[in-house]
């Protein structure tokens, strides 16, 4: 198992919360959000194309907005709190024919109902400051994950501009994620062996993050 560290981040948002708030979402989130992580999710899917592991954990897959992309070599399964929004993917996974998504299932990315290292790869886009504790949920996705398999992270971080978005945590609960979240409040004081760590578009707001699993 990977440890985890026993002080938390402090968290502004809760697994009640995050599931009401992608209820909400649901309905417009291709319409909204797809444009808006284009070119987030296309890079990740691009990367996560190029290696030769065949078993990927997608957390937080979403509506399934990803799936496509993926080779069809590699065999998906995609996990997510939201019914509403895997309902979506299921629907996306049925149109296209995307028969290798091994399966969709609602799931808690903090207790991932896998056994160790059943994953050559996971990755989670556009996750960590939404799910209550990302590193709980960072320890999991390394639990899961093969020794010296991939974990890759695509995602926004305010590092160096924390201050200036203090007063946007108060609004975490409504908008369903920290728009203050920093490369800290994932890794702490964990050591992580990062194998890239890269600006994505549009305007580098989000960074991607290869990590080699160690844990």
């Amino acid at each position: 198992m990977a440890e985890v560290i026993a002080k938390q981040v402090r968290t502004f948002l809760d697994q009640d919360e995050v599931t009401r708030t992608y209820r909400r979402y649901a309905p417009f989130y291709d319409l909204v959000f797809g444009p808006a992580f284009h070119f987030g999710r296309k890079r990740t899917v691009e990367k996560m194309n190029k290696t030769g592991g065949a078993r990927v954990l997608e957390i937080g897959v979403g509506t399934g907005l990803s799936l496509p992309d993926y080779d069809r070599s590699k065999i998906i399964t995609g996990i997510d709190v939201s019914g509403e929004m895997l309902r979506r993917a299921d629907r996306r996974v049925k149109e296209e024919r995307l028969r290798n998504v091994a399966g969709l299932l609602r799931m808690d990315a903090e207790q991932l109902g896998f056994a160790d290292n059943t994953f050559d790869e996971v990755v989670a886009m556009f996750v960590m400051s939404v799910v209550p504790n990302p590193r709980q949920c960072l320890a999991e996705m390394q639990r899961v994950c093969r020794p010296d398999g991939r974990i890759v992270i695509c995602n926004h971080f305010a590092n160096g501009g924390k201050s200036l978005l203090k007063w946007s945590d108060g609004l975490s609960g409504w908008l369903g994620w920290r728009p203050a979240f920093c490369l800290g409040d994932l890794f702490g004081n964990t050591p992580q062996h990062v194998v890239s760590n890269s600006p994505v578009p549009p305007f580098s707001l989000f960074r991607l993050i290869e990590l080699r699993n160690t844990a």
